[in-house]
């Protein structure tokens, strides 16, 4: 039986995408599953919570994963000592980063290339850190894994590694058993919704900017979730008018998610870059129509199932939502169309090709 060491040095127990995805692929995987033992290198911050979920032994690493320096420095060097003291044959590292080197070989996931794609959005000198980790991880890895082939192009011409020794497996949505009947449309007529943190790319301002421009008098409610303390976004909604508007929320439950997508006529996915997109899978997994931004990775992601937008455009965006929203009609066909596609995608298909690419790895030797 082969080992592996998954790297969870990263966990700080918010709800966000990394720690959905570790918590989707692992929590579908059993114990000893293809002939291989897990173990998970946990944040403090992991190690003092609920980790059923996982298919192993948890070992606290004594890492909190809220210190991005102690992490990025935890990646360089704690990982590799780790596998090695546990005997690992392989370690997957499931956050972009992971050691600088390794005798122990590695499966990096990596999900998006924004420092090299656009290093304007990350703050100057952690941009030209994180480039070099990623940079170096990618170089060292036996096998890399990503979510989309738009984000496995990017790593072949930003970061040389041959495509042979990329897998390409996609995330996936809310599982449709969960919810296996429509949602009737719209639950609460003229409410939009967007879902992800304040970070530039996500061209929040811009959707707020399309929301001034429609009349008052038709003006749809806007939720905003995903902020940390303080949200950024805050000073916009007062310059522009829309307090009566706009709610800016914080990370969401599951439950308070599930209920947030039911009472909204569409989901607004304005970014401007992504290394897959997973809330509009989310959004059409639960019946909730999506307009989303006209790049690459989403129509890979979401096919003829939305409705795309010009991105620097919030007149193009404005008038999309006023359209969308005087017709009824077209909102179910896109929930209808949504739902299908997103029966596509599956997290234990995702489970079952990440072993597939270990149990590569593993073979390499």
């Amino acid at each position: 039986m082969s080992r592996v060491l998954v790297d969870l040095l990263f966990y700080t127990g918010r709800k966000g995408g990394m720690e959905s995805y570790v918590r989707e692929v692992y929590g579908r995987i059993e114990p000893d599953a293809g002939g291989i033992e897990f173990i998970g290198l946990a944040s403090s911050e992991l190690a003092g919570s609920d980790t059923s979920w996982f298919p192993g032994e948890i070992v606290d690493s004594g890492i909190s994963g809220e210190n991005r320096i102690a992490w990025a420095r935890g990646e360089l060097v704690t990982v590799a000592r780790a596998a090695r003291r546990l005997r690992a044959d392989l370690v997957h590292c499931p956050a972009n980063l992971g050691p600088v080197w390794s005798r122990v070989p590695v499966v990096l996931t990596v999900h998006d290339l924004l420092p090299f794609r656009h290093p304007e959005y990350v703050p100057g000198v952690y941009s030209r850190i994180l480039r070099t980790m990623i940079r170096v991880a990618a170089h060292g890895a036996r096998r890399v894994l990503t979510v989309s082939v738009a984000s496995a192009e990017d790593i072949v011409r930003y970061l040389r590694v041959p495509a042979a020794r990329i897998d390409v497996v996609p995330l996936a949505g809310k599982d449709p058993a969960a919810n296996p009947d429509p949602v009737p449309l719209p639950r609460l007529p003229g409410r939009l919704m967007a879902v992800g943190n304040r970070m530039p790319h996500k061209n929040f301002p811009l959707l707020l900017e399309a929301l001034a421009l429609v009349p008052a008098e038709s003006r749809p409610q806007l939720v905003i979730t995903g902020s940390h303390g303080d949200d950024p976004l805050a000073p916009a909604v007062t310059r522009l008018g829309l307090e009566a508007w706009v709610s800016l929320r914080g990370w969401l439950s599951t439950e308070e998610l599930d209920r947030c997508y039911a009472e909204s006529s569409l989901i607004v996915f304005p970014t401007l870059f992504e290394g897959f997109g997973l809330p509009v899978l989310e959004a059409m997994s639960r019946g909730c129509p999506v307009v989303c931004s006209d790049i690459p990775v989403l129509h890979e992601v979401a096919g003829d199932a939305a409705v795309y937008v010009t991105p620097q455009d919030a007149a193009a965006l404005a008038a999309t939502l006023s359209r969308l929203l005087d017709d009824p009609a077209e909102l179910a066909r896109l929930s209808a169309q949504g739902r299908d596609r997103a029966r596509a995608f599956s997290w234990a298909k995702t489970a079952l090709d990440t072993l597939a690419s270990f149990q590569r790895a593993l073979a390499e030797r």
